[in-house]
């Protein structure tokens, strides 16, 4: 076990979360959040007394991994028992029976959960580990979550992008941690007061008003604070590359087909895309090298992505690289090609294996791999092989290697297939940055001299 002494940053956002019993902890990544909530509960739980049981509410990989690490790693957080709820309904019932001070769920369980204990709700302090994963307000774990939020007396939402879209998907979280006290009791409240309304289409859109940011910084400050890894640690800074693939003439005819008429004809097969979101899927698919058709099934198209990553590992000359892929016939290609030196993030044996060095390539959703992962002692190579819309996942999966501890700069490649959507995806990530760093620089804590 180790012996925790936190920096500076950490004491700040220690106490503000124990003198504020509902508190957003807006943390960048590598900045410690889980073992700054793990001893926010210590101190309550031994040096304040209070009687409180927690329930740990994380993604999958993370409740299943990340808390149970960090508590066994630090010396202070030693006679705190904790308990995973997991596994069949059975399983995850046995584990409630038994005593803990910390209990630890999955997000996809927390609606099974409020039905099984009902009006006997006993978690009186809650921990949302990614409180951005509560944005969608009509959600089961929202509305389940919001159902015995009465009976919660003390609650801390944990996340480092807490709008990754923009403002709009602030009101879910921050109701659940303060129940509609400075955004509104409910969601039309919060549009009537800080949005315009559009009818488009026959329906409703709403848009912030340009005023709005500023009134729900000042509304939100008192219990949220943020911080920038950037101001607080000594990392060195990541290193963003292109590397671009370029389709030939049939192909890239092919992509127009799809772009321009929603409509890719391919060996006998129609391939139709009925909405926006759908032609957007084809098209990233389809700039990844294979679509899959109606009946599910794969139709390559090109291997342009696949050979430059074959020559960016190549490059890396045995260094470990960390591969994010999109769709899964991305990964079972990737898979066929690397047969030998790659395998899937799947376990915990998975993450100890890469941290010491015994994978050569590494392969991972940025779904499953993005958020509280510590690998960043396994390599500093990142190849994205093909992009998503999420702000969130991107930032949370190049996180796992640029944080703390981690020694080198990391470089983040990103595969782009020339004159496609890969290039719009990378601009509209750019954009939505820029909206959430207007949020949590209005948050940033306001801390005297922090270094």
């Amino acid at each position: 076990m180790i012996k925790f002494i936190p920096h500076n940053y950490q004491k700040v956002a220690i106490d503000f979360a124990i003198e504020t019993k509902a508190s957003g902890l807006f943390l960048d990544m590598g900045l410690g959040k889980t073992v700054i909530t793990l001893t926010v509960i210590e101190e309550l739980k031994n040096n304040y007394l209070e009687d409180i049981k927690v329930l740990v509410i994380a993604p999958k990989r993370v409740a299943e991994d990340t808390w149970t690490t960090e508590h066994e790693k630090w010396d202070h957080l030693e006679n705190l028992k904790v308990i995973k709820v997991m596994g069949t309904p059975k399983e995850r019932t046995e584990a409630l029976d038994q005593e803990g001070d910390i209990y630890i769920i999955t997000r996809d369980n927390i609606a099974w959960l409020v039905s099984l204990l009902g009006k006997e709700w006993d978690f009186n302090f809650i921990i949302i580990d990614e409180l951005s994963s509560f944005k969608n307000h009509q959600s089961k774990r929202f509305k389940a979550l919001r159902k015995v939020r009465p009976f919660i007396k003390r609650i801390i939402g944990l996340t480092g992008t807490p709008a990754p879209n923009g403002y709009m998907d602030l009101w879910s979280q921050i109701y659940l941690l303060d129940r509609g006290e400075r955004l509104g009791k409910n969601i039309t409240a919060f549009r009537r007061k800080y949005c315009n309304t559009l009818y488009r289409h026959g329906y409703n859109e709403y848009e912030l008003r340009e005023e709005a940011k500023e009134q729900i910084d000042e509304a939100i400050k008192d219990i949220c604070i943020s911080m920038k890894a950037k101001d607080y640690l000594t990392l060195k800074e990541p290193l963003y590359i292109n590397r671009r693939a370029k389709l030939d003439k049939k192909e890239y005819k092919l992509y127009k087909d799809m772009e321009r008429d929603a409509v890719l004809e391919l060996e006998d097969e129609d391939i139709t895309a009925l909405s926006a979101a759908a032609v957007s899927t084809k098209l990233l698919q389809l700039a990844n090298g294979a679509v899959y058709t109606e009946e599910k099934e794969v139709i390559e198209i090109h291997n342009k992505k696949l050979d430059v990553l074959e020559e960016l590992i190549e490059e890396a000359n045995g260094e470990p690289v960390l591969v994010f892929y999109n769709f899964k016939h991305d990964r079972d290609r990737i898979l066929q090609k690397f047969k030998k030196d790659i395998r899937i993030l799947d376990t915990e044996k998975d993450i100890k294996d890469w941290n010491n060095k015994k994978i050569k390539i590494l392969l991972a959703h940025p779904a499953s791999a993005g958020h509280g992962l510590n690998l960043q002692q396994g390599g500093s190579v990142i190849v994205w092989f093909g992009l998503n819309w999420s702000l969130e996942l991107y930032q949370q999966a190049n996180a796992r290697l640029n944080r703390q501890g981690q020694t080198d700069a990391v470089r983040i490649y990103h595969i782009i297939t020339e004159k496609t959507i890969d290039e719009k995806v990378l601009e509209v990530l750019k954009g939505k940055d820029l909206r959430q760093e207007d949020l949590l620089r209005q948050l940033k804590a306001e801390i005297r001299k922090v270094r």
